[in-house]
């Protein structure tokens, strides 16, 4: 800061200088022409200083933009580290080396392999911070923020290369996403506090392999989801089969129980047919004066007791005439006596009926 004072003060001293000389060169014009001589002496000195003035102050004030900060050197010593800012340093001396403490980023190309041999050509980007409390050591240990990129880009690639290469082609390709984030750490780690820099991101953007493999990865893509697909339709196949048995099943079933149903039906039907005959046949029983026994707690057992006087056959004659009455009409038919005395029935005509 001393160092600068004092050459602003220096330079404004020659300025002072000149200016008075160029003043006494004019006034000195209108004096005797023997002293010509002396003022054009004087003028040529006056413009020689004024060259060197017009050379030298210029390029003394140094401008630090913002978001950089800029190491003063002074006969290739490192003097102090100045914040954005404008300076006036004599420039023969003092040499203001800049460096760009925004984020840098860095694209980087390369060729790598997978675990199974396989070239692919990787695309990253890599993002990173100076630290201005640690420029002067960037100056001395690599001379420059260009020198300490290439560094970082070789830590990055050299890790990149690495990392993919635990990796077979075909997992590359599924899980590229979730590789990415690996190798930004793995780059995050190697960094750490070695190059005296912030490390912000490394991000995959692209991954190529060669055109074979690429046709060969779509091939068995284009296979695999043909499979799927047939398997879909085999599966859609077994459940519309497995469907379509539900129903027959279901339609055999229903079958099955309605002629269960017309069977148990007819059953009992006929159970109730013959319960119905066997009671008028006791009740007929009974009247013709037979014996009828009853057993059964829940359902009454009808048993008819028979003999020589009653076999049976009465009962039977009896029940006829009983089927006879209930199907008759009420109209007696019509009968003629024969030469041999047999009776012959009639039917009646139509005319007759009315």
């Amino acid at each position: 800061m001393i160092y600068a004072f004092l050459t602003a003060i220096l330079c404004i001293a020659l300025m002072g200088a000149g200016a008075g000389m160029l003043v006494y060169c004019y006034i000195g014009r209108k004096r005797a022409t023997g002293k010509r001589t002396v003022i054009k002496g004087v003028s040529a000195a006056l413009i020689a200083v004024g060259l060197i003035l017009v050379i030298l102050i210029p390029g003394s004030f140094h401008t630090v933009e913002a978001g950089s900060v800029a190491v003063v050197k002074q006969m290739g010593v490192i003097k102090e580290i100045e914040s954005p800012g404008t300076y006036f340093d004599f420039w023969l001396t003092r040499k203001y080396e800049k460096y760009d403490s925004k984020v840098q980023q860095v694209e980087i190309n390369m060729d790598a392999y997978t675990s199974d041999a396989q070239s692919m050509k990787i695309s990253m980007v890599v993002q990173f911070q100076i630290r201005q409390d640690n420029v002067e050591e960037i100056a001395l240990n690599y001379g420059g923020l260009e020198a300490l990129t290439n560094r970082i880009q070789s830590v990055a690639i050299e890790r990149t290369k690495a990392t993919l290469s635990q990796y077979q082609a075909e997992k590359l390709i599924e899980e590229r996403n979730k590789i990415s984030p690996k190798v930004e750490e793995v780059i995050s780690e190697a960094i750490g506090d070695k190059y005296y820099v912030t490390f912000n991101s490394a991000v995959l953007t692209d991954i190529t392999f060669s055109d074979a493999f690429e046709q060969a990865v779509e091939a068995k893509m284009m296979a695999q989801q043909e499979k799927l697909q047939a398997q879909y339709e085999n599966e859609k196949k077994k459940e519309q089969a497995e469907a379509q048995l539900y129903v027959a099943q279901q339609e055999a079933q229903a079958l099955l129980a309605k002629a269960q149903a017309e069977a148990d039906a007819q059953v009992a039907a006929a159970e109730a047919e013959a319960r119905a005959i066997m009671l008028k046949s006791v009740e007929v029983a009974r009247m013709l004066g037979y014996t009828v026994n009853e057993s059964g707690e829940e359902e009454v057992i009808y048993t008819i007791v028979f003999d020589e006087q009653h076999n049976g056959a009465d009962i039977a004659e009896y029940l006829k005439y009983i089927e006879y009455l209930s199907k008759w009409d009420g109209k007696l038919p019509q009968v003629v006596a024969g030469e041999n005395g047999f009776m012959i029935t009639v039917p009646s005509t139509p005319e007759e009926k009315n």
